[in-house]
């Protein structure tokens, strides 16, 4: 027994349908091994990432044309992992972490559901070295800036994750913790842009806020080798 409710949904990317298996709503809650209070979620955050958020669904959908040739790819707090799923029908190099305990079961079942390959998943947390993951050329995630720590956190994560040439994708429906976040990218070499992202309203969120945060660090220049 699962100890929580679930269902397979249907969501329509670009030219493919998708299927994925989901909580049946946010009022799932399951921890009788005490592994998501290990590590660090809540019974109120705990059912989060099992059910698909507008701005996850945004980036999905503009992850189906993104360009991806030559890149690997890293997408933070893939949740279901319905973006990830996205850039894996496509052929890209996408690895997917999580820190929830069940985050990677639910990936693994919806890649088996869709026909898919396995997709890379690694168990991590933004606090805190994850010696196993590596570094990418594209860092991308969707509503990760909704407590106010989050902007800290999050561009520390990045700093260890980033190759020197790097960019930064975030869906965000309007949390208010951006300005911060891309202060803290800024120190980094960072160049941030953005764009109209339309989604659904968010919890607390009205529709048509959305926005898409592109972060381009460019590769510093090799000096010239003198005769």
């Amino acid at each position: 027994m699962l100890g929580y409710e679930v269902e397979t949904v249907t969501r329509h990317v670009g030219d493919w349908d998708c299927q994925l298996r989901t909580l049946r709503d946010t009022q799932q809650f399951s921890d009788t091994d005490g592994s998501a209070e290990r590590a660090g979620v809540s019974p109120a955050s705990w059912p989060l990432f099992g059910v698909l958020w507008p701005a996850g669904l945004a980036l999905a959908e503009a992850m189906g044309s993104f360009p991806i040739a030559d890149k690997r790819i890293l997408e933070v707090g893939c949740g279901i992992g319905l973006t990830s799923l996205v850039l894996a029908h496509r052929g890209a190099d996408i690895t997917a972490c999580d820190h929830h305990p069940l985050a990677g079961e639910f990936l693994r079942h919806n890649t088996e559901l869709n026909g898919l390959a396995s997709i890379p998943f690694q168990t991590a947390r933004w606090l805190g070295p994850n010696p196993l993951l590596g570094q990418f050329d594209l860092i991308i995630g969707s509503d990760l800036l909704y407590e106010r720590d989050h902007a800290a956190l999050l561009a520390g994560f990045i700093s260890q994750h980033a190759r020197p040439a790097a960019q930064v994708l975030i869906a965000d429906p309007g949390r208010g913790y951006v300005k911060p976040f891309s202060a803290l990218l800024a120190a980094q070499g960072f160049v941030r842009a953005e764009q109209r992202l339309p989604m659904a309203g968010s919890v607390g969120m009205p529709p048509s806020r959305g926005q898409l945060f592109s972060f381009v660090r460019m590769a510093a220049a090799t000096p010239a080798t003198q005769n």
